[in-house]
């Protein structure tokens, strides 16, 4: 597993609810490359749940469209914006693991629409939570416009 280098760790203005390190309330992702699949492991927080013990929801669809936006990012080299998301709830997932794995890859291309598919896990292991994100992305050239350049591994 390699590290997924953040390419707007230095852009002024950056601050996404997702992956900006300095974002106080955000999520704090960081993202790994592991053969076809994009992995983050994340730890929850008790003031992000829903019911008591138990991650809210809505912060999951945060964890799973972050993740299949930077499958996105990493494999495509280019950005885009999420044009739907289905998310299969089957399992609650608990505030007081230490970890949840979250795990994301390209399920088809169809010129610039992309669907991806991820899943997040407990920290046993267990299937929790399932979503399918369907992309629109930008051409290079657009994805320039908007200050990406590229989107490298730690050793690269």
């Amino acid at each position: 597993m390699k590290k997924i280098l953040n390419p707007w760790i230095h852009k002024e203005g950056y601050n996404c609810f997702g992956c900006a390190p300095n974002n106080a309330s955000g999520l704090k992702m960081e993202f790994y490359e592991e053969g076809e699949e994009v992995i983050s492991e994340w730890t929850p927080q008790p003031q992000y749940q829903g019911w008591i013990d138990t991650l809210h929801g809505g912060i999951q669809a945060v964890l799973l469209d972050e993740i299949c936006a930077w499958v996105i990012v990493r494999k495509l080299q280019t950005t885009g914006v999420t044009s739907k998301m289905e998310t299969r709830y089957l399992k609650p997932v608990s505030t007081n693991d230490r970890k949840l794995t979250l795990r994301a890859h390209i399920v088809e291309t169809r010129r610039n629409i992309v669907t991806v598919e991820a899943s997040l896990y407990s920290e046993a292991g267990v299937l929790c939570t399932q979503a399918t994100c369907t992309y629109f992305t930008f051409s290079k050239e657009k994805a320039a416009e908007m200050g990406f350049q590229s989107c490298k591994l730690e050793d690269e």
